[in-house]
């Protein structure tokens, strides 16, 4: 009577669920037939009600006549779709719980190709294999045979003429009511977007609340490194992380980004997070059969969507930080309210570090305050052409920060400083990038030995700048600084007057006239090779300490 009862509510209620209070004793193992619908209706081990057909169950259909090959300790094996391929890889579009149907033309000759296949498709987790009769299949080898009944995979006969499409109804229409299940529980996942509490570690209550849903452990990792995306994620346990790291070098190439790997006695899925470049979701279900593929996606999405909130908000905070790191370079706060700014910025405004950071391709420069928060160390940055400077904690690991940025990246790092010294420090590090930058080494911090110049401090070099370029600079204050330029170009020049002249598009005369003014200015004679040896020298320090021509007192480079 209640089968009736149930049977007759899916009939007239069509694809929505009705939910009843069902004696699960009584449907522990029940089935339901009703004539032009095919419903299956059976009891999990956690005592739900699936609609999913089982391969059992589809052989045992009258009306399809299929014949079991090999592979009967499957017989149990869930079918959540029937999918059709005559692709060589056919196990490339198992995305778990499929019964993959082919013509043949997918099945090599030989028996090892053969064997491969039958490994593949449950790795991948397929349910089945059906083979069309009177096709394209080639001699089943005995070893083809073996392995399936070895591995459980059942091996189906499809009787000529019977259409792939008589065996997809069938499995569609038995997976009616696990399409309703499914919708409830992708629309729960959704729901702990607003649900999951703002407080306290919310990104990594939204990944349990997502991880109970679908059964499973849930990580979220940098597919480059395997470390947590988002600071508050759990990291991989180091057995996890073992497992998952061949599985990425071999899929590296692959474009594709769901798949099943069995690794030892179980099976470990990534799936891509849609919305972040090399964000991955490592799953490892709690339970058989896997979780539903459509939900997992899903579930994907609802972290990725997390992920841009987040992102979106550090870019506000970004921008917010740069304009504060800018007038603070400038002098224009009070200890008081820069020590504020910082620490709400989570910067310790009692000792922190500036970083100077320069690449070829500025683009590279563009995340590095996500990739610092990301692993950890929260950031102000500000960001100038091919430069980018940044107040991270004193605690700020070193290797940490040459792993979070490109490796043509170069780091200059200023000793700890306080918000007193912010000035000073900022010269430390554009001191340590010219070091960098002239040297093998990615990350330079500063004092930790003489520069590429063969100085210690920044102070020498600003003497010397000042003694050889100070009275350039002062005459060139409020005019237009044609003499720096003009000198510059020159000695890179091999001081030939013509190529100068053509460079900055000017008369060689002038030219000329500027190198004498020069002369004048300075005292030095132009045409003494010492002079011109000072000039570089000197010219070398001014760009590593200040790119904007200030001599290291305009604190913020260009």
């Amino acid at each position: 009577m209640i089968a009736v009862e149930l049977a007759g509510s899916i009939i007239r209620d069509g694809h929505h669920l009705v939910h009843r209070a069902i004696d699960h004793e009584t449907l522990g193992h029940l089935y339901i037939c009703i004539r032009g619908r095919g419903f299956r209706c059976r009891r999990t081990n956690e005592g739900a009600i699936t609609m999913a057909i089982t391969v059992a169950e589809l052989l045992a259909e009258p009306q399809l006549g299929l014949s079991l090959i090999a592979g009967a300790d499957g017989l149990g094996n869930r079918i959540t779709w029937a999918h059709t391929s005559d692709l060589p890889r056919l196990w490339e579009w198992v995305t778990g719980g499929e019964i993959m149907m082919t013509n043949g033309l997918s099945i090599p000759p030989d028996a090892p190709g053969q064997v491969e296949l039958a490994h593949a498709l449950v790795d991948a987790g397929a349910s089945g294999l059906a083979i069309g009769e009177k096709m394209h299949a080639p001699a089943l080898q005995p070893e083809f045979l073996d392995a399936c009944n070895a591995l459980a995979l059942p091996l189906i006969n499809v009787p000529y003429p019977l259409p792939f499409i008589a065996i997809a109804r069938t499995v569609a229409e038995s997976s009616l009511l696990e399409e309703s299940r499914r919708l409830r529980q992708t629309a729960r996942i959704y729901d702990l977007l607003r649900l999951t509490d703002t407080t306290g570690n919310h990104w990594q209550s939204l990944v349990q609340g997502v991880a109970s849903e679908v059964a499973s452990q849930l990580f979220v990792v940098d597919r480059r490194c395997l470390h947590p995306w988002h600071p508050d994620g759990e990291a991989l346990p180091g057995h996890v992380r073992a497992e998952v790291e061949p599985l990425i070098r071999n899929s590296a190439a692959s474009t594709k980004t769901f798949r099943w790997h069995m690794v030892g006695d179980h099976h470990i899925l990534m799936v891509d997070i849609p919305t972040h470049t090399n964000a991955l979701l490592v799953v490892i279900p709690h339970t058989e059969p896997h979780p539903d593929a459509v939900v997992l996606l899903h579930a994907a999405t609802v972290l990725g969507l997390e992920l841009s909130r987040t992102v979106l908000a550090l870019e506000s905070q970004r921008r917010m930080g740069a304009e504060f790191l800018l007038q603070a370079f400038e002098g224009r706060y009070g200890l008081a309210e820069m020590e504020n700014h910082l620490s709400r910025f989570g910067v310790p405004a009692e000792k922190f570090l500036v970083l100077s950071l320069s690449s070829d391709d500025e683009q590279h420069l563009a995340d590095v305050h996500l990739e610092l928060w990301r692993h950890g160390s929260p950031a102000v940055c500000v960001r100038r052409l091919n430069r980018l400077h940044a107040i991270v904690s004193a605690q700020c690991p070193m290797d940490m920060l040459r792993h979070a940025v490109r490796p043509d990246v170069r780091i200059g790092v200023s000793t700890p400083s306080t918000a007193n010294d912010l000035q000073r420090a900022l010269q430390e590090s554009l001191w340590a990038l010219g070091t960098a930058g002239n040297s093998i080494e990615q990350l330079v911090r500063y004092a930790d030995g003489p520069s590429w110049l063969g100085l210690t401090s920044h102070e020498q070099g600003a003497a010397i700048v000042q003694r050889l370029l100070g009275p350039i600079v002062d005459y060139e204050r409020g005019r237009q600084p044609d003499l720096m330029v003009t000198l510059k170009t020159y000695l890179e020049l091999q001081r030939s007057w013509a190529k100068t002249a053509a460079a900055l598009f000017t008369h060689r005369q002038t030219i000329i006239y500027r190198i004498k003014k020069i002369s004048e200015l300075t005292g030095l004679d132009m045409a003494e090779t010492s002079t011109v040896a000072q000039l570089w020298f000197a010219l070398q320090i001014h760009e590593a300490m200040d790119g904007q021509g200030g001599m290291g007192k305009s604190p913020l480079p260009k």
